[in-house]
This record gives C-alpha cells, sequence and structure tokens, in this order.
C-alpha cells in the first residue's frame, strides 16, 4: 500500500512552560499527579495538496487552584498529500489518525523535554496516545 501522505517539514511551533513564582512551583511540584494531557489537532490547506497539521498537548490543571503551571508545545507537521486521496473521510482520518501516529514519538520526547527542564524530572506520560481509537470514538 502507498502512503497517503509525505511529511516534508516538522518542527516545534511553540512552546511554553509558565509557572509564576517559587510558591507556584512547589505547589504545583506536589500537585502535578492530577494534572491532564490535553491533545488538540487542528489543521491548514496550504496549496497544491499541501497542507500545515499542528498537534497541541497541553498538560494542566483543571481544579480551581490559585497556584498552577501550565505547559504547552505546539508541533507542526507539513505534508503532502498523495494525489490518491480524493476523500474527504480518507484526508480526515489522514490528518487526525495517521500523522499524529507517525510524528507522537517526537512530540512526546520533546514535551517531556520541556516538562523535564522546567523543573518536573519525574514526569512521564504513562500510556500511548492512540490516534486511531480517539479517531474512531468521535464518531461513536
Amino acid at each position: 500500500m502507498t502512503e497517503k501522505f509525505k511529511i516534508l517539514a516538522k518542527f516545534i511551533k511553540d512552546a511554553s512552560s509558565e509557572t509564576a513564582d517559587v510558591e507556584t512551583y512547589l505547589f504545583v511540584k506536589e500537585m502535578i499527579p492530577k494534572y491532564h494531557l490535553n491533545i488538540d489537532i487542528n489543521s491548514k490547506a496550504i496549496k497544491n495538496k499541501l497542507i500545515e497539521v499542528n498537534t497541541t498537548l497541553k498538560f494542566e490543571d483543571k481544579e480551581a487552584n490559585e497556584k498552577k503551571s501550565y505547559f504547552e508545545i505546539v508541533f507542526t507537521t507539513i505534508i503532502k498529500v498523495n494525489d490518491a486521496v480524493k476523500d474527504k473521510k480518507e484526508l480526515e482520518k489522514v490528518i487526525l489518525c495517521d500523522v499524529p501516529t507517525k510524528i507522537y514519538p517526537e512530540l512526546e520526547i520533546s514535551f517531556l523535554n520541556l516538562m523535564h527542564n522546567s523543573g518536573h524530572p519525574n514526569i512521564k506520560l504513562e500510556k500511548k496516545v492512540d490516534f486511531e481509537k480517539l479517531y474512531n470514538d468521535r464518531f461513536n
């Protein structure tokens, strides 16, 4: 089976780690197990079957705490879609499932480096993200 897309470039478009002060850092160090990882994927057509796919990881506290840190990374992948991909559903699956699955190992390393460099060396992402399952769950 031929690839439905080719990755032309990939890079970190934006990375952010925000901790207001030392008190916040110490508080977050205790509370970080309660933080949640959110994933967002959006895309933008460029031209000639070129698409910019932005995969965003946010790690944040959903509780209403005064003291919290915010961590986010936006990983951009520029792809060229194969001419054989004609169907809108097929293209959607490429953008929301195939591309993130392919780039996720690199994105995860970049994100963990951000977390570790932000003073949280013990952070690990416990479970691997199953983009196929997330994609399929959207329609059920």
